[in-house]
């Protein structure tokens, strides 16, 4: 199958906002989407779909609820229930419809910084309180502080965990190990599971995506689970996602915010995509999965080689690639803007996941091979002159 990862798309003046709101010349290595087209079953169907015509309201048909619990069980081994299931516009609407409907205005809301910006924004959108269990990072990896967690936990007002499963930006896979302690900790207190597993799919080889709500009889009732095809497939324009809850009352809180904020009623176009990808897609996945594998080694040579004050964080899933660069920046906010503002390329800073994100960059991986090269060349001369 040729794919054409390899292939430049030029995506300027497409209103992307991963392109048009860098400037002309700058390389965008930011945003969390791809520069390759999507899969081309993925394509095909949207498609015929535009030629039909007419783009009126759309029901969500059991077609698109069957290709959920078909990819579920045969990518991760989960089996769903279409009762568990409700489509919505997006993870991020998703987010603040359960942080309304599973805590009160005023509560606390666990979360694991580094992690990603938009749990930070949510919370603050829904007016809770945000509490930290900052990962900790020893030999060049990262590992969860359970000490920490237990503590944070049983404050009363905390009542909802913000999992990032796998995790962005520290590429980890959360062993079932590591999430058994982390369920066993919240139901000793309590405190609900939201897990974010959008990044399931992007999982390399020797990792395994465990799924919260499968760790064992009756503890995947006190979890949520938020995901969506947009990562894996670069569908994030077209607003498609979905959640799911195996528990009766939290589903019924949830499905009610959902309802006051109208955001259930998918379009035509994401529907037709989502049923493409999880029924067509898996043939694409596995190649697109190679090749950012083979683009992390290329980063990690580089790196190696002409970078050395950089130590790069393995990666374990995702195409969010995390940079320490301790070693040469005392602060990656600034060091960000230089590289944008000197070198024309844009990389995120640390910081934009919480202060422990300090010293650290993220670079986003998914394109085709010269712009990675390209863009390891303007960060190369950001650091000379550091």
């Amino acid at each position: 199958m040729d794919n054409h990862f390899d292939e430049y798309v030029d995506r300027k003046g497409t209103d992307s906002i991963k392109w048009d709101a860098a400037g002309h010349d700058v390389l965008p290595m930011w945003i969390a989407d791809m520069d390759f087209k999507t899969a081309p079953a993925v394509q095909a169907a949207l498609e015929k779909r535009v030629a039909h015509g007419v783009f009126g309201y759309t029901q969500t048909p059991d077609r698109f609820f069957d290709a959920i619990i078909g990819w579920w069980q045969k990518r991760h081994g989960y089996m769903l229930q279409k009762e568990w299931i409700r489509p919505v516009t997006g993870v991020i609407p998703a987010l603040s419809a359960i942080i309304r409907a599973l805590t009160g205005s005023g509560g606390k809301v666990l979360v694991q910084p580094p992690v990603y910006n938009h749990f930070y924004i949510a919370i603050a959108h829904c007016d809770r309180e945000v509490v930290e269990n900052t990962l900790l990072f020893e030999d060049g990896r990262y590992r969860i502080d359970f000490g920490d967690l237990e503590v944070k936990a049983s404050d009363p007002a905390v009542k909802l965990l913000m999992l990032c499963n796998p995790h962005n930006p520290a590429g980890r896979v959360w062993t079932a190990e590591e999430l058994t302690r982390i369920r066993e900790i919240c139901a000793r207190h309590d405190v609900l599971v939201l897990s974010d597993e959008i990044h399931s799919d992007l999982v390399y080889d020797g990792y395994k995506h465990i799924p919260f709500a499968s760790l064992g009889s009756g503890d995947g009732l006190r979890s949520v689970t938020v995901s969506s095809p947009s990562k894996t497939f670069n569908l994030a324009g077209l607003q498609v996602g979905y959640l799911f809850c195996e528990h009766p009352d939290l589903m019924k809180r949830i499905q009610h915010v959902l309802t006051v904020q109208e955001r259930e009623l998918l379009s035509p176009f994401a529907i037709t995509a989502l049923i493409a990808a999880y029924e067509q897609g898996e043939a694409w996945l596995d190649s697109l999965k190679a090749y950012l594998s083979s683009n992390f080694a290329y980063l990690t040579d580089f790196c190696s080689e002409r970078l050395p004050q950089i130590k790069v964080v393995p990666l374990e899933a995702t195409y969010l690639a995390w940079l320490d660069c301790r070693a040469v920046l005392t602060s990656s906010a600034d060091f960000s803007d230089k590289l944008v503002g000197q070198e024309k390329v844009w990389l995120n800073p640390g910081t934009l996941y919480g202060n422990a994100g300090e010293g650290f960059l993220r670079m986003n991986i998914a394109c085709p091979r010269p712009l990675l090269e390209e863009g390891l060349e303007r960060l190369a001369k950001g650091v000379k002159k550091a």
